[in-house]
């Protein structure tokens, strides 16, 4: 009797594994990869977040930057990580929606190797133009667009910058010649100078420019307006309803969590969604930090994204190969 019991332990020991480890976590700290260089506006909002999550889980969270490759080096590293929610990844709509879409060759599957726990906050696009376009809005831009050729400044192919572009072109019938800086301040200066004619740029850095008037906001591409720059209308109030293009950052952890352990990852960053502080900071840097999102609603947004994007993609046919 005591050999049988013995070895129904045995058997049973495995099936009770994850259901321990689950109910250990964290056991160690945490590493949140950051797939950006430091310093930057990512760079900040990853360290802000472990920040709370370390004090939401009672355990550190490590910032590790592991730039390169358009998001893909620090992305396919938690692609590969263990499953045990030790590992989380400062994600983006490039490395979980656009990459897997322009790029043919690339070492992660993101449905299926990657779980998005939240999107954290969405950083708004603004269309700008130079000095020397005449145009006051983005009826007289597409008037203008439809006379003569246009330059649209870009910081790489197929980045939310240059796809907010293009989703414009396709929706207003205008061809224009995406020219590509290695970052927003070239481009920005490109546009000052009139060596192209209207950018889309991201609202925290285009900002100082438009407040002082030497660039001028024609629409934002948020879904509704924003409070940084309240006067200036949507695209879809600009006669292109439905037209919604920003760039977002959340966390996701690979695929196959077990399920105590996403559900204590998803609370603790729902509880830094909702910290008076964090909103502040970054709200007033132009970005809007998102109320929190179920699992079918993060599910439903990436879905739509993904439907998207990849229309643009096609009918552009843009690829980074």
């Amino acid at each position: 009797m005591t050999t049988r019991r013995a070895a129904l332990g045995l058997l049973a020991t495995p099936l009770l594994l994850p259901e321990a480890r689950a109910q250990s976590w964290p056991s160690r700290p945490l590493r949140l990869v950051v797939p950006y260089a430091p310093g930057g506006t990512t760079d900040q909002l990853g360290r802000s977040l472990a920040e709370l999550l370390s004090r939401e889980l009672g355990q550190p969270v490590v910032v590790e930057n592991r730039p390169g490759g358009n998001t893909v080096i620090g992305t396919q590293a938690v692609a590969q990580a263990a499953p045990d929610g030790h590992t989380l990844l400062m994600a983006s709509g490039a490395s979980m929606i656009l990459n897997p879409l322009v790029m043919r060759r690339i070492p992660y599957d993101a449905e299926r190797d990657l779980s998005l726990l939240s999107v954290t906050v969405e950083t708004p696009l603004v269309m700008v133009v130079g000095p020397q376009v005449q145009a006051r809005n983005v009826a007289e831009f597409t008037a203008l667009a439809k006379q003569r050729p246009m330059n649209v400044a870009s910081v790489g192919i197929g980045n939310p910058i240059h796809l907010a572009a293009e989703l414009y072109a396709l929706s207003a019938g205008v061809e224009l010649q995406n020219i590509v800086y290695p970052g927003s301040a070239p481009a920005l200066t490109a546009l000052l100078s009139g060596d192209v004619q209207v950018m889309f740029d991201v609202v925290l850095t285009s900002l100082p420019f438009i407040r002082d008037n030497k660039l001028r906001a024609l629409a934002v591409t948020t879904r509704e307006r924003l409070a940084v720059l309240p006067e200036v209308p949507t695209l879809a109030e600009s006669g292109y309803p439905g037209y919604e293009a920003s760039t977002w950052f959340g966390v996701a952890a690979p695929a196959g969590l077990p399920a105590p352990v996403e559900a204590r990852l998803r609370e603790a960053l729902a509880a830094a969604q909702r910290d008076a502080g964090f909103r502040q900071r970054f709200d007033s840097l132009g970005l809007v930090v998102q109320p929190p999102r179920d699992a079918a609603a993060i599910a439903t947004m990436l879905r739509a994204e993904r439907e998207r994007w990849s229309g643009v993609v096609q009918r552009r046919g843009i690829s980074l190969e």
